[in-house]
């Protein structure tokens, strides 16, 4: 800094003074070769920022040192200071800085893990955190100060929302004067806000404005007299919106402060004469969308138009952009960031929680085990040990798997058990942060977010890193909610918010190709092309809503921007972008519902001059409308259907449903038995209707077993005896009551009609033998096995043997089956299981509410004989190299495992 005081000090500002005088005089050759608008924003030699802001400090006579320029977004200060060496290489620059860049060199604010700026030191108890997470526990202590104590995550929501707009309000009145600035805006509030229609809204209304106007705000060091001791001129460079704090600072410092306007006026643009060329591209769907937009982007890449601003106010559109850009190799800058919640290291620290609630699924503790590199080692044992006997919720499965005898299987579940009951109680929040820490180190986790960029941020943004943390025990030491103890489905609710509102901004190349950002922060950056979508009548809406509970009164009082005021700065920031050397726009034209779209009306407008041949005030169009896609010729490559071979897969064992499989689609029989490619059991499946029939099979057998013991019972006995062994297969079975329900309010009457039909069935002189019989039987050749597992065997009269089948489908689809003896292949693959012997009979069972009926296959033994023959055939055949295509009827694909793998639905007609 030159002291003004000394003799070298004068001669620096005499040196400067003709620096400047140097300076004006060639800026007007500099920047007539530069004719991009945004430079031109900044160095027209009457109306740019830069040579305004030259000029009013070589009028009032100050030294650039002790200038400070606020610039209304932090992008800006790289373009700033660039420009400014460009255009004055000689002598001193003024600082440029914004409100937080500023606040943070005078360490004043420290910067957070996901770049959002927090007060240094310990904050007042209700100063506002501009994190909706720590703030919504401020809201809901001051809505219980205010005397409603059950107020809900919504109420306490809508009072954030409230106050984050009365916030620069407040931040913009002089600290000292808040107070009065409260009470003068709480008359506008009770003068429109009256009668008990509006009782909550003028609550919500009082609370956000006592909030507001008590809190501590990080500009506040704006109105210190030590940086007014500091600065002689203080420059304040308007974005589009007016900020309502610069205007409360041009009062407080008087001719010491100027503000400069940064966008032009709608009527100004007309002044710089642009060339810009607007592109339109109508597109289908969103997919088209991010194809055509991707597409312009490669197209001004190759041309040279580098960097290329991407602009979209669509997540899931500019995700899928990105996409498509990584994989054409192209290098991206993204300022808007996504959803940290949607990292992978998010959902970790979530699945982590979401496993420990009390009644959770075995689904969501296996979610978290598969992430957790402490169990790495035991989740294939845990999870297969689990799919072999499904379990819906963890409780249910940890009871069957405690019961397993692999001692790994109980020393990892007493792991898990003991880190799921640690975080089950209730706690503070910085005591919840501290068990969550502890969580992610014992299972191995921490080291891994550690060294993941989305981890750290996700452990910033949660404050679980010790830095952090200390600055939150700081802030709880006075904080409202600093005793409010917290259950871990609340304390899941809050990381959840605090994850959903924070972004993750990946590392920035050095040289970035596109450059993805906000409309209103492309103003004044020499972007060479640009590309905008999402410009239908939904997502580019020229007359948002004004959000909040405040009436249009309330928001003309308090001077919160009208409906009016934001169209127009959407419209001057529509009109900014367009001044870009080219242009493409790109609309959908159906949403995903097949809804029709039309383009936004200020597209629309641009389709109207483009067709009139004109251009509108401040609009520049060239080109029209573009095909962005390039067109290729590519070769038909016909899907024909699969022909697999089975020979070289040898089968040694076959059972019904295999060779049902066979019979139906051949290449099912490939896919399925051969290769095995069966699908996983699901965990989180209803219990349904094949549950309640295995439940049945399994307390049919223990009865027959129990009865064959006990010898004869009664009726009543026989009652007493079922309703026993039903309750021990539910236990055992680990079935979910409340879905069981339907089927065992059906229990009785299926219980009362088997008894019915069982007494029918002694009398003819058949006794039980066997249930779930496993039997075996070897063909003649050697080389194959049938196998399969016999739900009842009973003994006939005369050395007979009866082969019976449980059936809990309709009786409908049971009497279908003993239509055609020669077309039931469970029936007949169950015969041939038996002694080959001509005394061999076989029915069907049918157990309904309705009651129980007897379906006997006819003809089995000649059924069994041809079923054989045939068999053997078929695997004789497929042994010496038949091929197996897929010959499945529709009935046969409507429910089939292996549709996905022959593509019946994409073969080329012949």
């Amino acid at each position: 800094m030159v002291h003004r005081g000394s003799t070298g000090g004068i001669v620096a500002e005499l040196k400067y003074r003709m620096d400047c005088v140097v300076a004006i005089s060639n800026i007007a050759k500099m920047h007539a070769q530069s004719q991009h608008p945004a430079v031109r924003l900044w160095t027209h030699p009457q109306t740019g920022v830069l040579t305004r802001i030259r000029a009013e400090i070589v009028r009032r006579g100050v030294h650039p040192a002790r200038a400070l320029v606020l610039l209304p977004y932090a992008q800006l200060l790289p373009v700033a200071q660039d420009l400014w060496a460009q255009c004055y290489p000689d002598g001193f620059a003024p600082r440029f800085e914004t409100v937080v860049s500023a606040s943070r060199g005078l360490g004043l604010l420290e910067l957070g893990a996901q770049g959002t700026a927090r007060d240094h030191g310990t904050r007042g108890p209700v100063d506002i955190c501009f994190e909706q997470a720590l703030d919504g526990l401020t809201a809901h202590a001051l809505l219980a100060q205010a005397g409603v104590d059950s107020a809900g995550d919504l109420i306490a929501n809508v009072l954030v929302q409230a106050v984050y707009q009365l916030a620069p309000l407040a931040a913009s009145i002089v600290p000292a004067q808040r107070a009065q600035w409260v009470l003068a805006a709480q008359s506008h509030l009770e003068a429109d806000m009256h009668g008990p229609a509006m009782a909550w809204e003028a609550l919500l209304a009082r609370v956000a404005l006592q909030w507001a106007g008590a809190s501590h705000y990080s500009s506040d060091w704006l109105w210190s007299p030590q940086l007014r001791a500091g600065l002689d001129c203080l420059i304040a460079v308007q974005g589009f919106s007016a900020d309502p704090l610069l205007k409360g600072l041009q009062h407080c410092w008087g001719d010491a402060m100027l503000c400069l306007p940064l966008a032009l006026k709608l009527s100004d643009w007309a002044q710089f004469k642009t060339d810009a060329k607007v592109r339109l591209h109508a597109c289908l769907d969103s997919e088209d969308e991010a194809l055509h937009a991707a597409a312009c982007a490669i197209r001004h890449i190759e041309a040279g138009q580098c960097p290329v601003a991407l602009v979209s106010s669509d997540r899931a559109l500019t995700r899928r952009i990105r996409a498509l850009l990584e994989c054409a190799g192209v290098s991206i800058r993204d300022e808007n960031g996504w959803k940290l919640s949607t990292t992978n290291s998010a959902a970790h620290v979530m699945s982590l929680l979401k496993a420990c609630v009390w009644d959770a699924s075995s689904d969501a503790v296996l979610d978290w085990l598969k992430s957790a590199p402490l169990f790495a080692g035991d989740i294939v044992g845990l999870e297969a040990a689990m799919r072999r006997a499904p379990m819906r919720d963890w409780r249910g499965a940890s009871k069957l798997l405690a019961q397993h005898k692999t001692h790994l299987h109980a020393a990892s579940l007493e792991r898990i058990e003991h880190i799921r009951e640690q975080l089950q109680s209730s706690r503070t929040l910085l005591d919840w942060l501290s068990a969550l820490r502890t969580a992610l180190q014992r299972t191995g986790a921490w080291d891994a977010l550690q060294a993941d960029a989305a981890g750290v941020q996700v452990l910033g943004a949660l404050r679980l890193s010790e830095h952090a943390c200390v600055g939150l025990s700081q802030l709880q030491e006075q904080a409202l909610w600093r005793a409010r103890r917290m259950p871990l489905g609340e304390f899941i609710a809050w990381v959840n918010l605090t994850l959903e509102q924070a972004s993750f901004k990946p590392a920035h190349p050095a040289h970035a190709q596109v450059v993805i950002a906000p409309m209103n922060q492309i103003l004044a950056r020499p972007f060479a092309a640009l590309v905008l979508v999402g410009c239908d009548e939904v997502r580019l809406n020229p007359s948002p809503d004004a959000t909040g509970v405040w009436t249009p009164a309330q928001r003309a009082a308090l001077g919160l921007p009208s409906r009016e005021s934001l169209a127009q700065t959407l419209a001057q920031a529509w009109q900014h972008a367009l001044q870009t050397p080219v242009c493409d726009v790109l609309w959908r034209s159906s949403d995903d519902a097949g809804e029709v779209l039309l383009p936004s009306p200020l597209v629309q407008l641009i389709e109207l001059a483009q067709e009139r041949g004109t251009t509108g005030e401040g609009t520049a169009h060239g080109l029209p409308s573009s095909h962005p896609l390039v067109d290729r010729r590519i070769a038909a490559a016909p899907v024909a259907p699969p022909l697999p071979q089975g020979h070289l897969l040898g089968m040694t064992s076959l059972s019904a449903s295999a060779y049902d499989d066979l019979r139906q689609c051949p290449y099912r029989f490939f896919a399925l038995r051969l290769l095995n490619l069966k699908p996983v059991e699901e965990l989180d499946a209803e219990v349904g209707k094949r549950d309640f029939g295995l439940w049945l099979h399994e307390v049919l057998k223990q009865f027959h077993e129990a009865l064959a013991l006990k010898g004869h019972l009664d009726r009543l006995g026989r009652q007493k005896l079922l309703d026993e062994l039903s309750s021990a297969a539910s236990r055992t079975q680990v079935l979910a009551q409340e879905e069981f329900l339907p089927f065992a309010a059906a229990w009785p009457a299926v219980r009362e009609g088997y008894l019915t039909w069982l007494e029918q069935h002694e009398k003819t002189g058949a006794v039980f033998s066997h249930a779930e019989a496993m039997r075996t039987q070897t063909l003649e050749q050697g080389a194959l096995q049938l196998v399969g597992r016999l739900d009842r065997i009973d003994s006939l009269p005369g050395a007979g043997v009866m082969v019976l089948d449980y059936k809990t489908e309709s009786a409908t689809k049971t009497a279908a089956r003993v239509k055609e003896p020669f077309e039931d292949t469970q029936m007949a693959f169950y015969a041939a299981l038996m002694p080959h012997n001509s005394a061999l009979q076989a029915a069907y069972v049918s157990l309904q509410e309705q009651g129980t009926k007897h379906y006997p296959q006819a003809h089995i033994v000649q059924a069994r004989d041809a079923f054989l023959q045939g068999m053997v055939h078929d695997m004789q055949r497929v042994a010496q190299g038949a091929v197996l295509p897929a010959l499945g009827d529709a009935s046969a694909c409507d429910f089939c495992h292996a549709r996905g793998l022959c593509r019946k639905d994409f073969w080329t007609p012949a």
